[in-house]
């Protein structure tokens, strides 16, 4: 299946946390204890015998032996009928399939080498595949994979990875190829605190990063230890060690970092399923070497941060024999039973725990233009207008050049030195998008928001998704200037509007939303522990009152104290809180309390999902694209950029670029800021 640019390898991780210890690692393949090997070996050669090959019975007995008893069927089936097995069903298989059973009949070592050898062969590298293997392996799995690239090749595997890697990534790589990391249960406490200290020397508090120290830290000490040595560090530098090497390190040094420090074994996955393309070869890889070690532990770290089952996921991105092998590798659907098993649950309530306690530091992409004259700029605008034709070049480098408040002062001073209406003439000048574009920068942001709302609501059908957007995640203070500025610019208030375009439980959250009135204190730990359980019992009850005391509190509390009800919400339940609303609720209040809930967990995340789905496909929703391009780019658009590359595995600086065309996706790529 085409790769195109969702191939990506992301970490379904939850900062810090150490899953060595957290997690009790669950398999999907189990050994199976009634078998004969010789008895197996005969019903796979009379499988591919005569003509065709019964591929059902291939994957229903390959896919439900464990890798220990699936070489002692390749023996038995040597001995019995002097053939390869391997060498058999190469044969007979094509495709994807093939390479999915080929792959489970390997010893784990050796199917490990062949895909690093795989991965350096040819004229380009698959360092993601060299990550994703090299930093989640054990020392003995290291051992066994040097020995087994050595048996298969005749080569040794780290005079390969030097010559096709350079620089701090080669160098990292060389290290965790020596299998001498400290093992899981030694923690050194003498050298906890120093540790930390001497990273954050490293970093934060020099100018320029000395990687080695990184390398010998990350590279030599033990999860267990790390995950001690991170907590020290947050509290010296005052931010996580995640975001640190974010901003120290670059480039696949960055990411082989991030998965040898951060995101250990289960945590290390792909999302090869998402958007228009498969990385399949990545997917067969991770559900070989997987479903005997950890799959359970995978797939519900997966449905906690994609809000999907990767059995769903399989199930809608594959076809045929390779899909039906990969869901029994898979071992059933998270999505039915919407609870955890208690490993699972203690990765939920960290990450909220996490959540609460991170302090996130937002930035926008537009700042304040330091030789600003306001005089200047409408002297500019106004020749860029006049006479015939548009200098559409000049009205972008100052619209989008300047901050909100630097735009206000071009709107007054254009008004008293000219006597002209701005927003009246660049109507007049401009068309389509770029029309909508610049004149949404010149409003003021509650001016914008007022009317984005007002165009939600208008027409003939009713834009839920921008009522949600706009009222999850705008403060008190927006919500109340936006609701004055809607009744000046329509003479109706923003509430008589919005009841007259909705109806039912959607409408009285929207319209509590629209209050403007959310708590703002931080968290209260015992009301915490009250909300949560008031949640759980509703979840619990056969009233039917789910949605009016979920209600009561999504769009009540304040967001840090949300963060903390959701926490304590998955210890009262066993449950995960998006899961619920996912399975309990449907249509428009499911989408509000959805995004209630991914907002307070990391809003620019939400966003970036927002733009996401504004721009795959065939078509684009540039209306949500201006909407959250114009509204976030003084605020959070800078993270949004960086959540988008890290989902998506491509930049939203390369999304605008394929999506949109002219002057129009000239001012967007200036507002997006950069490329990732």
């Amino acid at each position: 299946m085409e790769r195109k640019h969702f191939e990506c390898l992301l970490f379904i991780g939850f900062d810090k946390i150490n899953f060595a210890t957290t997690l009790g690692l669950h398999h999907s393949i189990k050994t199976k204890h009634i078998y004969h090997f010789c008895s197996d070996a005969e019903a796979l050669y009379d499988a591919m015998k005569g003509f065709g090959s019964d591929k059902e019975a291939i994957l229903e007995l390959i896919a439900s032996r464990s890798n220990a008893q699936r070489q002692e069927i390749r023996a038995a089936y040597k001995s019995q009928f002097g053939k390869d097995l391997i060498d058999d069903l190469k044969y007979e298989l094509t495709g994807k399939f093939e390479r999915l059973i080929v792959g489970l009949m390997r010893p784990p070592a050796y199917h490990d080498a062949k895909e690093i050898k795989d991965a350096i062969k040819g004229a380009g590298t698959d360092e993601k595949c060299l990550i994703e293997i090299l930093a989640s392996r054990t020392n003995e799995q290291i051992h066994n994979l040097v020995a087994a690239y050595k048996d298969a090749y005749d080569r040794d595997l780290e005079e390969d990875v030097i010559g096709d890697t350079s620089g701090h990534f080669k160098k990292m790589l060389v290290v965790l190829l020596q299998g001498t990391r400290e093992e899981d249960d030694v923690v050194s406490e003498d050298l906890v605190e120093q540790d930390a200290q001497d990273l954050y020397d490293a970093g934060e508090a020099q100018w320029g990063t000395d990687e080695a120290k990184f390398i010998m830290l990350l590279g030599n000490r033990s999860v267990t230890h790390l995950q001690l040595v991170f907590d020290e560090y947050q509290k010296i530098a005052e931010k996580s060690i995640e975001d640190s090497i974010k901003s120290e390190l670059s480039g696949d040094f960055e990411t082989l970092m991030l998965a040898v420090g951060l995101y250990q074994c289960i945590v290390i996955f792909p999302i090869c399923l998402q958007g228009l393309g498969t990385a399949d070869n990545t997917l067969i890889r991770i559900m070989v070497c997987r479903s005997e070690i950890d799959m359970l532990d995978i797939r519900e770290c997966f449905r906690l941060r994609y809000e999907k089952s990767l059995y769903n996921m399989i199930q809608d991105d594959t076809s045929g024999d390779y899909k039906r092998t990969l869901l029994k590798l898979c071992g059933g659907d998270d999505d039915i039973a919407g609870e955890f098993f208690p490993e699972a649950a203690q990765i939920a309530y960290k990450m909220w725990e996490i959540s609460a306690m991170t302090k996130v530091q937002l930035r926008g992409t537009v700042r304040p233009y330091q030789n600003f004259d306001p005089a200047s700029d409408a002297q500019a605008l106004r020749k860029a207008m006049k006479g015939f034709g548009t200098d559409e070049d000049t009205i972008i480098d100052i619209v989008a050049n300047r901050s909100n408040a630097q735009r206000q002062e071009i709107r007054q001073t254009f008004k008293s030195l000219l006597g002209r209406d701005l927003m009246a003439d660049l109507k007049s000048e401009l068309s389509k998008n770029l029309e909508r574009l610049i004149l949404g920068l010149m409003m003021s942001p509650a001016e914008f928001d007022a009317k984005m709302m007002k165009k939600a609501m208008e027409g003939a059908g009713t834009d839920e998704h921008a009522l949600i957007e706009i009222l999850v995640t705008r403060n008190n203070q927006e919500i109340q200037e936006m609701c004055s500025a809607y009744q000046n610019a329509y003479k109706k208030s923003l509430e008589d509007a919005i009841a007259s375009e909705t109806s039912g439980h959607f409408k009285r959250i929207l319209i509590s939303l629209a209050q403007g009135t959310r708590e703002e204190d931080p968290a209260d730990m015992a009301r915490a522990l009250e909300d949560a359980q008031e949640l759980a019992d509703a979840c619990n009850a056969d009233s039917g009152d789910l949605e009016d005391r979920f209600m009561s509190i999504l769009c009540t509390r304040s967001f840090p104290h949300l963060r903390r009800v959701f926490q304590e919400f998955v210890r009262c339940s066993n449950k995960d809180i998006e899961q619920i609303i996912k399975k309990e609720m449907s249509g428009d209040i499911k989408n509000a309390m959805f995004a209630i809930v991914r907002s307070v967990k990391n809003q620019p995340s939400y966003f970036a999902d927002r733009l996401y789905k504004a721009m795959k496909g065939l078509g684009t929703d540039d209306r949500a694209l201006i909407r959250i391009m114009v509204s976030r780019s003084e605020i959070d658009l800078f993270n949004i950029r960086k959540e988008f590359k890290e989902t998506h595995d491509a930049s939203l600086h390369e999304f605008i670029q394929g999506d949109t065309s002219g002057d129009y996706r000239k001012i967007l790529l200036i507002l997006c800021g950069g490329e990732d």
